[in-house]
């Protein structure tokens, strides 16, 4: 008798910062093309944003296109006199402290979301697929409450999910990739997390893919850690693109991408993806996580 094949368990695979600049947008778009990645978070407080929305509007059909919503070292788009008195996001460092004081100001949150969200409404015209944060924003204190709020009343059944940023630490520990990191974001986004699970909000049961954009880190081992022993309704985060001379000036993480780029779209990955039982998928929101 032939065994039987096991079934193949599906993964969002998410590409972060979408709209940040021209090259991270080609990059993403040509792995929504090639099956590579079904999701995309995007930055609508990005200078880029406005014509790198006009070119994803071909892929809203083929996957999962929501809103990354930014808090750090970009530029908001209204004004945010305790946030942002300069006309600038602080850095994630800053961020968070003022979070964990309780500084932070709910309702000129509650405003740049808003903003950054319809945004992305008014370039698509439709709502967006997930809500996550840059830099994982969206689990801090002071902001997870204006996130689930905003959820709440505009977008809760209406096919949108949210991201966790939590798993296990004994999970974090035993895989031995960016322990340190990824450990901080799990506890940052535990509290996130245990509220959307209670609520029974639509959202990822575990995450992957937290590196730490080092010399030396090889992105091939890094996969093949991460899609170790993947569980059921796990999102892996990347950040794939192209450089470019605007990225070099904004962002930190630039051959990082081109690194993760060549491994997406290469012919190793589809094959670890085969090894671990698991098919690149689109999220199910009708499916909402276990308390």
């Amino acid at each position: 008798m032939t065994a039987l094949n096991p079934p193949f368990l599906p993964l969002v695979v998410c590409a972060d910062d979408y709209g940040l600049t021209p090259g991270i947008g080609r990059g993403i778009r040509a792995l929504i093309e090639a099956g590579r990645v079904s999701a995309t978070s995007c930055m609508t407080c990005a200078e880029s944003w406005r014509t790198e929305a006009e070119l994803i509007l071909p892929f809203l059909d083929r996957a999962d296109i929501g809103l990354h919503f930014t808090l750090t070292d970009h530029r908001p788009l209204g004004a945010m006199p305790r946030l942002a008195p300069n006309g600038r996001f602080p850095p994630l460092s800053a961020l968070v402290k003022a979070s964990l004081r309780g500084e932070l100001d709910r309702g000129e949150i509650a405003a740049e979301l808003e903003r950054q969200l319809l945004a992305f409404e008014a370039a698509t015209g439709r709502l967006p697929s997930h809500i996550d944060g840059h830099h994982h924003v969206h689990g801090l204190p002071g902001v997870r409450e204006v996130v689930l709020d905003v959820f709440s009343r505009r977008l809760q059944g209406r096919n949108v999910y949210l991201r966790c940023c939590d798993e296990p630490l004994s999970a974090v520990v035993t895989r031995r990739a960016a322990s340190f990191r990824a450990g901080a974001i799990s506890l940052f986004g535990r509290g996130f997390a245990r509220r959307v699970r209670a609520a029974g909000y639509p959202a990822n049961r575990r995450f992957v893919g937290v590196r730490n954009f080092t010399v030396g880190e090889d992105y091939g081992d890094l996969m093949r850690r991460f899609l170790s022993k993947v569980q059921p309704k796990t999102l892996l985060m990347c950040h794939p693109g192209f450089s470019d001379p605007l990225l070099s000036d904004i962002d930190g993480v630039t051959w990082q991408r081109e690194d993760e780029y060549r491994y997406l779209a290469g012919q190793e990955f589809p094959m670890v993806l085969r090894s671990n039982s698991l098919r690149i998928s689109r999220f199910d929101p009708s499916c909402p996580p276990k308390p």
